[in-house]
């Protein structure tokens, strides 16, 4: 019954698989972008800073300032999590940030994942697919990761609810963020990535496609997300009720 509850919801929330499928009407553009940043800045830049990372920082630092990434994007994902009716969910997030902030030390160490509360993700692109925005054109922009039309204006709005904005510019705490936590990512990845290069004949199509299916997904997941947390407020003696079924039919056996 739930299976088939959240086919439904899928079907009538989400945009039909075919639609905004791989659309890249900006390919020329995008395709020219995209040499830019893999072949001149990851090459000249980003790849050498990660070796230099790699060799100054151990293992356990670079996870580290991971941890402190993720942590101080908290403001995204909570409140992201509560447009989009995910109230358990953002209710974590505020709880993990916490325990992260004072036992963890600003976020250096994950004590949350620890103690049993999973790091998930939430930000403003993803609420607008929720609410049924199309993804619009594939984009890539100089120095950016890859976007869609939506999750450009997503982008553009968590930049705000970053609280280093309160210091530095949303733009400037956008590029400053990403390219840090970029050659973090890079030097924590760097053979994931050199095999990806080596393994894939369009890089390109590999890494438009790749985005745009794990969006799907994410959509898709915190659909599903927010139908379970609405069908437990809207029926909240059913699970138990269950429970309790399951309970007398072991006990009769």
């Amino acid at each position: 019954m739930r299976d088939a509850q959240e086919r439904e919801a899928l079907a009538s929330d989400m945009p039909s698989p075919s639609e905004g499928m791989d659309y890249d009407p900006w390919e020329k553009f995008n395709d020219k972008t995209f040499d830019f940043n893999f072949n001149d800045l990851d090459h000249y830049a980003m790849k050498p800073a990660a070796k230099v990372w790699v060799k100054v920082l151990p293992e356990k630092a670079r996870q580290s300032i991971s941890n402190a990434f993720y942590n101080l994007s908290m403001p995204k994902r909570f409140l992201n999590k509560v447009l989009q009716g995910r109230l358990p969910e953002a209710g974590l997030e505020l709880t993990s940030f916490v325990i992260n902030t004072t036992v963890g030390v600003a976020g250096l160490f994950d004590v949350a994942s620890r103690l049993g509360i999973k790091k998930s993700d939430a930000d403003t692109g993803q609420t607008f697919g929720v609410y049924g925005i199309a993804a619009g054109p594939y984009l890539v922009l100089p120095l950016m990761p890859p976007l869609d039309l939506r999750d450009a204006f997503g982008f553009a709005a968590d930049s705000f609810m970053d609280p280093l904005s309160l210091v530095v510019t949303p733009i400037g705490v956008d590029i400053g963020r990403a390219a840090a936590q970029r050659i973090n990512e890079r030097a924590e990845n760097m053979k994931l990535y050199d095999d990806v290069e080596d393994t894939s004949l369009d890089l390109y199509a590999a890494v438009r496609n790749g985005y745009l299916q794990r969006r799907r997904k994410a959509i898709q997941d915190a659909i599903i997300d927010r139908d379970r947390t609405w069908e437990h407020v809207s029926n909240p003696f059913e699970h138990h009720e269950k429970s309790t079924l399951g309970e007398d039919v072991q006990t009769t056996e």
